[in-house]
């Protein structure tokens, strides 16, 4: 079975939920669903990948004197430091005692477009 590969970085619309993914996603990192059957997709976004990052944390609003408001970003750069994109993932309102766990991971892989 001889793969050809997809330009690196190639992007489309998931037709589920219209997020931009990559070309060569099998399943929608973003909706979790399948975009390509009959594929051997080891991760979320194409055939064996790897992570290369993951954060995962939670933070709480512990003073009870009233409701604090929270904003999640994602910034991508490049070597240069050059600002490639920003995106405001979730923002919301803390009453006090209330937690929201947070996690961000980054998953490589080498780009297959379909037969």
């Amino acid at each position: 079975m001889s793969r050809r590969t997809a330009a690196a970085g190639r992007t489309r619309s998931c037709p589920h939920c219209r997020e931009t993914i990559l070309e060569s996603a099998a399943i929608c990192p973003a909706c979790q669903h399948h975009l390509r059957f009959g594929t051997q997709a080891g991760t979320a976004t194409g055939p064996a990948g790897q992570v290369a990052l993951r954060v995962a944390g939670q933070f709480r609003r512990d003073v009870a004197d009233g409701t604090g408001e929270y904003s999640v970003v994602v910034v991508i750069r490049d070597t240069d430091g050059t600002e490639l994109a920003r995106r405001v993932i979730g923002v919301g309102g803390l009453a006090p005692g209330e937690e929201r766990s947070v996690e961000l991971s980054v998953e490589l892989s080498a780009p297959v477009k379909p037969r």
